[in-house]
């Protein structure tokens, strides 16, 4: 068994680091793209349905933040 653990734990240890470096890889992968779809989109001279019904809501937000935080 002594003989056994440190080959097991050296394992353990390089299986999670990579799987976990293989998952963030992808995510971030996955993120960009979508980053870089964000970023065409708002260049774009005609903007999408979802794009301006976003729009409205994000502008819809910050009034009622402005409201809440005006002084009375």
């Amino acid at each position: 068994m002594s003989a056994f653990g440190p080959a097991a734990i050296l394992g353990l240890c390089l299986g999670f680091m990579w799987g976990t470096g293989c998952s963030l890889a992808i995510m971030y992968s996955i993120y960009l793209g979508g980053y870089r779809k964000a970023v065409g989109d708002s260049l774009a001279p005609m903007k999408s349905k979802r794009f301006r019904e976003t729009l409205k809501k994000i502008e819809a937000r910050r009034v009622q933040e402005a409201a809440a935080s005006a002084p009375r």
